[in-house]
């Protein structure tokens, strides 16, 4: 590990900080929990808490305007690892199910024109209810409505009510996510959920993480980037940090979306931000172009985890021959 490199990420967010103690350094939980607790406080967490509307939504909207709306911006503080317990998060937590939750166990904000619940918005809410350990039963019939979506093939598709028959990269991991989120904050479904975990995590070791499953070809470039937050849209690192997220097993398949990643790192050691989607947000994380702490503390511990996994695997032995 670059001692000039933890250095440099150590200068960032709060929200950065507490992840190199925990993920790259190894610190005891007392170490890295104490730097959490600042998100609330001071940088990028503090900012988007403040910004929240006296009714305890963001943006105006649950789910839309796209990027400012409660949904994205309680995303965003997911991924920076504001504490669970914090009460403005609690408050929109309430929310999502006060004017979501819908008559099939989903959730649907559009019930004025759909009269279904759109999976992959019930998986990206099933992620933060689950994440910020909202004390809700109906929570429960929200990870089932989840599970009941998943296709033949493994994955998910929010388009299979419109005759879609292929599972989506986009709707596979925001089920993944929530899914594992569920499965952390309720072991007791571990047994159960991981069952339904492990054939969507088939359907993106399939495809290489990001390639067709027919022809071996990039399915689209714009998966090879590294934007963040990633919003609702599948990219590489995003599968990877996920499966470093639930420490699954190492597989060959993952190995090219690796060296995709070890192509990407700078002569110094960093990698760069990539652009995301256009639309209306509150601030930028990083600029695009620039180096990128989000993605190299990304990208380090993908790493990291990756070559603990090449430890762990039994290692093959020459025949002896008398």
């Amino acid at each position: 590990m670059n001692p000039k490199i933890i250095s440099w990420l150590l200068a960032g967010d709060p929200s950065i900080r507490w992840q190199v103690r925990r993920d790259l350094l190894n610190q005891p939980s007392d170490k890295f929990e104490a730097e959490r607790k600042k998100i609330a406080k001071e940088g990028w967490g503090a900012r988007l808490l403040d910004l929240q509307d006296s009714d305890g939504r963001w943006g105006g909207g649950m789910y839309g305007p796209k990027w400012i709306s409660t949904t994205y911006t309680m995303l965003t503080l997911r991924l920076l690892g504001l504490p669970p317990n914090n009460p403005q998060a609690k408050r929109a937590c309430k929310l999502f199910l006060d004017e979501g939750f819908y008559t099939d166990g989903g959730i649907n904000f559009f019930s004025y024109a759909w009269k279904y619940s759109e999976t992959c918005v019930t998986s990206m809410i099933l992620a933060l209810l689950a994440y910020f350990r909202y004390p809700d039963e109906r929570i429960h019939a929200v990870a089932a409505y989840v599970v009941s979506q998943q296709m033949s093939d493994g994955g998910w598709n929010c388009e299979s009510p419109k005759g879609a028959t292929h599972s989506s990269f986009h709707t596979t991991i925001s089920a993944l996510e929530g899914l594992y989120e569920y499965e952390c904050a309720f072991p007791e479904t571990k047994k159960r959920i991981s069952q339904f975990r492990s054939r969507g995590h088939e359907f993106l070791l399939a495809h290489r993480l990001y390639k067709s499953h027919r022809t071996g070809k990039i399915f689209d470039p714009k998966m090879t980037t590294m934007p963040f937050p990633p919003r609702w849209k599948y990219d590489f690192i995003r599968a990877l940090d996920y499966f470093r997220a639930c420490d699954a097993p190492r597989d060959e398949r993952m190995s090219d979306a690796i060296e995709l990643l070890q192509k990407k790192q700078k002569a110094d050691g960093r990698w760069l931000m990539n652009s995301g989607m256009s639309g209306r947000k509150y601030f930028d994380l990083e600029q695009a172009g620039q180096p990128s702490r989000w993605n190299t503390l990304r990208a380090l511990r993908v790493l990291g985890w990756w070559d603990s996994q090449g430890e762990k695997m039994p290692q093959k032995t020459e025949p002896t021959h008398s």
